[in-house]
C-alpha cells in the first residue's frame, strides 16, 4: 500500500492570554536559535508548527505533527521523498531520513498511518498499554510572586497535584514555595531552571531553602548538562531528587540516547524527562526501567496530535511513573482536534480508536493556516 500524497499545515496557535508568564515579566522560552535570532529570545507561541497528512492510495490517511520553528520548505523536501514509498515497507524504527526537529512529525504520521491500516493502536505497535491513563502535571513560566498561589490553587482545583514552573536565578523559588504551601498544600512542584543556576553553589542554596519547605517534586537541569559530575555531587547532596532532560529535538545543542547512558554510568540524576518520539522514547523508557529509574514525557508546549504520540509513549513505557508535560490545551487556544484528548487531572487517558486515537479538526486547522503544501 503506497503513499499516494502528502498534504502539509503550516499553523500559529497563540496562548491564551495570561496562560504563560505574569504581564510584567518579558521572558521568551524559544531555548533554540532561529536565523539571526539567538536562544531564548522568541515566544513559543509566536513560532509555526507544521501537521502533516500522509494518506495511502486507498485513502486512508495518518497524522503527525512537527515540533515548532521548523521550515515548510524543508518539510515538504522531505515529503517527497516518502510519495511513493509502501507503507509496509518502511522501516518504522529508523526512517529513511536524517534525524532532526522534523524526524519525529513524520515518524508519527508514519506510524498512525500504518496502524490505521492495521486497524489496531498505535501503542499496540510498541508492545501494548502498561497503562490506559498516563499522569500529567499542570505548568507555568515565570511568574511574579503575588501570583503563584492562585495559581497553584487554581490548577489544584482542577484536579492537578504537581505544578512545573520555569525559573532562572532572578526568581524567588522559596517564596514561590512557601505561597504555594499555603495555598494549596498537597501540590508539589517541579522546577525547571533550563540549566540556567549555572553553579553547584547556586543550586545547593536553593536546595536548602527548598528543602525546609518540603514541596518540592524536583529539580530539573539546575546546572549546564555537560557538569555530569557535578550532577553526580549534587545528587549526594540533595534530598530532592535531581532530573535530566534528554530532549532528542535539541540536536542542535547535541542532545542524544548516550546522555541518559551516561547520567546512569555516574549515578548523576534520580530520574529522567524524555522529549522525543516514538522509537526512540522506547528505547531511553528500557534505559530508565533496565536502571529502575522513572521519567515523564516532555514537550514543547504541543498542539494535540502531538500530545497523543506522546501518549501512546507513555501508556507502553514501564518507566513514566512521573507527571508528564501534556498540558498543551492548558495553555494554547485550540489543539485542532474535533475531540480533545480525555484529561481528568491528575491523569490522560489513552486514547480509543485505530491509530493515535484522535482526529484533526480540519475547520479550526483553517482558523489558524497560514501556509499548505500538497506533496
Amino acid at each position: 500500500m503506497k503513499i499516494s500524497k502528502i498534504n502539509l499545515y503550516e499553523v500559529i496557535v497563540p496562548a491564551k492570554r495570561g496562560a504563560i508568564q505574569s504581564s510584567t515579566i518579558n521572558k521568551p522560552l524559544h531555548k533554540l536559535s532561529r536565523g539571526t535570532e539567538m536562544g531564548w529570545s522568541i515566544q513559543f507561541d509566536e513560532l509555526s508548527k507544521i501537521l502533516i497528512a500522509i494518506e495511502l492510495t486507498n485513502g486512508v490517511t495518518g497524522w503527525g505533527e512537527c515540533y515548532r520553528g521548523n521550515d515548510i520548505e524543508a518539510v515538504k523536501q522531505v515529503a517527497e521523498k516518502f510519495v511513493g514509498m509502501s507503507i509496509e515497507k518502511i522501516l518504522r524504527q529508523q526512517l529513511p531520513i536524517p534525524y532532526t526537529r522534523i524526524y519525529d512529525g513524520f515518524e508519527c504520521a508514519i506510524w498512525d498511518c500504518f496502524a490505521r491500516l492495521k486497524n489496531i493502536r498505535v501503542v499496540d505497535l510498541l508492545g501494548g498499554a502498561v497503562r490506559d491513563k498516563v499522569k500529567v502535571g499542570s505548568w507555568s513560566s515565570h511568574r511574579a510572586t503575588a501570583e503563584v498561589g492562585e495559581i497553584s490553587s487554581n490548577f489544584a482545583a482542577m484536579g492537578y497535584d504537581c505544578i512545573k514552573f520555569k525559573t532562572d536565578l532572578e526568581d524567588d523559588i522559596e517564596a514561590w514555595a512557601t505561597s504555594i504551601k499555603s495555598a494549596s498544600p498537597e501540590m508539589k512542584i517541579i522546577f525547571d531552571p533550563n540549566e540556567r543556576w549555572i553553579s553547584s553553589s547556586e543550586v545547593k542554596t536553593r536546595i536548602d531553602q527548598l528543602k525546609q519547605i518540603g514541596n518540592t517534586f524536583c529539580i530539573e537541569d539546575p546546572i549546564p548538562r555537560w557538569k555530569i559530575e557535578e550532577y553526580a555531587q549534587l545528587r549526594n547532596y540533595s534530598p530532592i531528587p535531581i532530573v535530566l532532560h534528554v530532549s532528542l529535538p535539541y540536536v542542535d545543542h547535541g542532545q542524544r540516547i548516550h546522555d541518559a547512558i551516561r547520567a546512569i554510568q555516574h549515578q548523576a540524576v534520580d530520574g529522567f524527562n524524555f522529549n522525543c518520539g516514538l522509537a526512540h522514547f522506547q528505547k531511553l523508557d528500557h534505559l530508565a526501567t533496565a536502571a529502575d529509574m522513572f521519567c515523564w514525557h516532555g514537550s514543547e508546549i504541543d498542539l494535540g496530535i502531538m500530545e497523543a504520540m506522546y501518549l501512546h509513549s507513555c501508556a507502553a513505557a514501564q518507566s513514566c511513573e512521573w507527571p508528564s508535560d501534556i498540558f498543551g490545551r492548558l495553555i494554547r487556544e485550540h489543539d485542532l482536534l474535533k475531540k480533545s484528548i480525555s484529561i481528568e487531572p491528575p491523569y490522560a487517558y489513552l486514547p480509543e480508536g485505530p491509530g493515535l486515537g484522535v482526529e484533526p479538526d480540519m475547520e479550526a486547522i483553517n482558523n489558524y493556516l497560514i501556509n499548505t503544501i500538497q506533496v
